[in-house]
């Protein structure tokens, strides 16, 4: 769990910036987004290996 204490002289907006920038570092949101619904293993390879091809696709310039 997260939490920020609040430091002398730091008004609220301050504390909510460094209360984002900690979620975002800890990756609370991504990991939630992707909790959201289950996925097989099988599909999470088949994500993999479309996401290693797309990248193969985009780093190799073609042949003329």
């Amino acid at each position: 769990m997260l939490q920020v204490t609040r430091r002398d002289g730091e008004d609220s907006e301050q504390l909510v910036r460094r209360f984002n920038k900690l979620v975002q570092r800890d990756g609370v949101l991504q990991e939630a987004r992707r909790r959201r619904h289950f996925i097989s293993n099988r599909e999470k390879e088949r994500q993999a290996q479309r996401r290693a091809a797309r990248r193969r696709r985009r780093t190799t310039k073609p042949s003329r």
